[in-house]
């Protein structure tokens, strides 16, 4: 039961981190087609930035402490790249150039989404695995 405790713990984690990612990559296309101005969309993508790196952090730990090792080690690229953004001061989005980032902007949302989607398939699995198991 443990076990499944942590899978559901963990789907919880993904899908949080999901949303969040959709509705920053939802921002960037709403500034693409002029339907918000540069001011709002940046204050709304910087207000869930450091909420998205602290969340997949904690899912990193998650995973490192409940001995999940092979999804720790499939969490810590997004890890590292967050980190390296944070370090840099490259994390958030910029008023004055998000226009001229903005495809950049999206490509990188649109990885995250996939490595997300990934994590969330493979949790799956292993949610469905332990359920069957605890039968």
């Amino acid at each position: 039961m443990g076990d499944l405790l942590d899978w559901i713990i963990s789907f919880l984690f993904l899908v949080t981190l999901l949303i969040i990612v959709i509705y920053q990559l939802t921002c960037l296309a709403d500034l693409e087609f002029d339907r918000k101005n540069p001011y709002d969309s940046s204050a709304r993508i910087n207000r869930l930035i450091l909420p998205e790196f602290g969340l997949q952090a904690l899912l990193c730990l998650y995973y490192v402490l409940t001995g999940h090792w092979s999804m720790a080690v499939l969490s810590l690229p997004h890890l590292f790249y967050n980190i390296k953004l944070y370090v840099k001061r490259e994390h958030l989005a910029d008023v004055t150039e998000i226009y001229n980032t903005n495809k950049w902007e999206q490509k990188k949302r649109v990885y995250k989404i996939a490595h997300i989607a990934l994590s969330i398939f493979i949790t799956s699995f292993w949610l469905i695995h332990s359920a069957l198991g605890d039968i």
